[in-house]
């Protein structure tokens, strides 16, 4: 079972992640989505298609964009649409 964590709080938790590119992929139900707040910044890979992002807000505390998500998938990574990634020091327990 996978786990995200960030300030002290379990964002995700699923032992059906993806794993792509060395970032586990959590499913949506599996993810706490009330710490998630929308973000306007969006990033595109050529071959996974263009990625939303989130920001974390836990405890009070506000991790920017710390999340993200591919709602439109390329083709070839159909499978993580709408799974959510995290990263800027949420730990996650493999």
């Amino acid at each position: 079972m996978a786990t995200a964590t960030w300030n002290g709080h379990v964002l995700a938790d699923s032992d059906d992640t993806i794993v792509l590119e060395g970032n586990h992929y959590f499913p949506p139900d599996a993810v706490d989505r009330a710490v998630l707040r929308d973000s306007e910044t969006t990033s595109r890979c050529r071959w996974k298609g263009t990625a939303r992002y989130y920001s974390l807000e836990v405890g009070g505390a506000l991790n920017e964009d710390a999340a993200w998500s591919y709602p439109r998938p390329k083709l070839a990574v159909r499978h993580i649409k709408d799974h959510i990634a995290f990263w800027r020091g949420v730990e996650i327990e493999p």
